[in-house]
């Protein structure tokens, strides 16, 4: 029971929090991780070579630095961008790579898929343990998971409605108003997912 309890638990944290989840670096971002990395340091060193001011020397040392936590973390590209000078670095498909990175950093995981993912993960996991708890978990399991997509279901047509009838939008918030704190909070993190 120990173990069912704790894949039930591991699957529980594994769904929460999906705002926080995100894809892993794609080339574009590598790419745009490590042309950032070669533009802190062509700035740093025009920073030397022009005597700029103390602090902004330290300004673009710290920088450099930094930027290479960034590319380290993201990983080296496959292929690298045009970087040796400064008019490489300025040049437009170095805007365009920076603004691609950008938005692909801004995509998430569709909190929907990752439940029901961690779902048929854990109905898998109970069923190499077998077993009655086995059994049980994934007779749990499946039921919440077709719970979740009934809940999923329920509240895009609530959404439909809304959107389709404007005017019927007070109603159905008071037809709703007895819902309690828990159920509220849930179906305004769906919504939002």
């Amino acid at each position: 029971m120990r173990k069912i309890s704790s894949v039930i638990i591991g699957l529980c944290l594994l769904s929460a929090g999906c705002g926080s989840l995100r894809y892993a670096p794609g080339e574009r971002q590598k790419q745009n991780a490590w042309l950032h990395n070669r533009t802190a340091i062509v700035t740093a060193e025009k920073a030397r070579t022009e005597k700029s001011s103390e602090q902004l020397q330290a300004l673009t040392q710290l920088n450099e630095l930094q930027s290479r936590a960034f590319s380290s973390y993201c990983g080296l590209p496959k292929e690298f961008p045009p970087a040796e000078t400064a008019e490489d670095i300025l040049a437009e498909s170095n805007l365009q790579l920076a603004k691609g990175a950008l938005a692909d950093s801004a995509e998430r995981p569709d909190a929907w898929q990752v439940a029901d993912s961690a779902m048929e993960l854990g109905i898998g996991i109970c069923a190499l343990l077998g077993g009655v708890y086995g059994t049980r978990a994934v007779k749990f399991l499946k039921e919440a998971r077709t719970k979740s997509k009934a809940l999923k279901e329920i509240i895009a047509g609530n959404e439909l409605f809304k959107n389709a009838n404007v005017k019927q939008i007070e109603t159905f918030k008071q037809a709703h108003a007895n819902q309690s704190p828990q159920t509220r909070q849930l179906v305004t993190q769906l919504k939002s997912a």
